[in-house]
């Protein structure tokens, strides 16, 4: 390959190319490929690359803490995990396919973050845009984007994305502010995208960190119209960390 020819497939991004003209030349010398069969198989290793560079960037971009994925959670250290219903969920992806949210209570180290983190990673490796963030970090967020007058673009951001995990809602208490402005969010996202929510507290004890009965009973409301609510509160905490 010629030095130009290299410069050209490098400015319109064939990477794949780039990186396998002998390997492409050799193949079609010893399959005996027509020019046709050759630039098919050579477009679809191009799409292959370009999908999974993307797949890739997409879980860069969800900045997921720990990438637990389903195959690994310990089912038989919780036996009183309802294991049926989640694989059920999981394996249908009607999550994503119908927008259902999916809300996990239960006390702190029974699993329930590395399960929404498990259902975050099959919506992105399936196509979808995700993000994962903590509840007190995205509250901060929605907050500080109030004096810096940013709370829409802040909002449309969270809002976009197709899957969004909120884990530990419930462990910081929120001004009416930040109550309102994460309703705002909910209600953006209702109905055509799905929320994962993980909480260590049970929605009857929401009004005491939101300090809001009228908004939290609206908060509720839209969080658990097409949900499925995944109960753990008498799951066992894990001793080790999920991997």
């Amino acid at each position: 390959m010629n030095e130009e020819l290299k410069k050209k497939l490098k400015y319109i991004h064939l990477t794949g190319l780039l990186a396998k003209w002998d390997q492409y030349i050799e193949i079609a010398r010893e399959k005996n490929l027509s020019h046709v069969k050759l630039l098919e198989y050579i477009v679809e290793e191009e799409y292959h690359l370009k999908t999974e560079n993307s797949r890739k960037l997409r879980l860069v971009k969800a900045k997921i803490p720990e990438k637990l994925v389903m195959e690994t959670f310990p089912f038989d250290r919780q036996p009183k995990l309802n294991q049926k219903k989640i694989l059920s969920i999981y394996d249908s992806f009607d999550y994503m396919l119908k927008h259902q949210n999916v809300i996990w209570i239960g006390p702190t180290g029974t699993g329930k973050s590395g399960l929404a983190t498990a259902f975050l990673i099959q919506a992105i490796n399936r196509g979808n845009t995700g993000r994962f963030i903590f509840f007190p970090e995205l509250v901060d967020l929605l907050h500080k984007s109030v004096g810096s007058y940013s709370e829409k673009e802040v909002i449309k951001r969270f809002a976009d994305y197709d899957c969004l995990v909120i884990d530990e809602v419930g462990y910081v208490e929120v001004e009416p502010v930040q109550v309102g402005l994460f309703f705002t969010l909910m209600q953006k996202r209702h109905k055509n995208k799905t929320t994962l929510i993980t909480s260590n507290i049970g929605f009857a004890q929401w009004s005491s960190f939101l300090k809001n009965d009228q908004l939290t009973a609206a908060l509720i409301d839209r969080l658990t119209e097409n949900t499925h609510v995944i109960n753990m509160k008498e799951c066992v905490s894990l001793r080790t960390r999920l991997k």
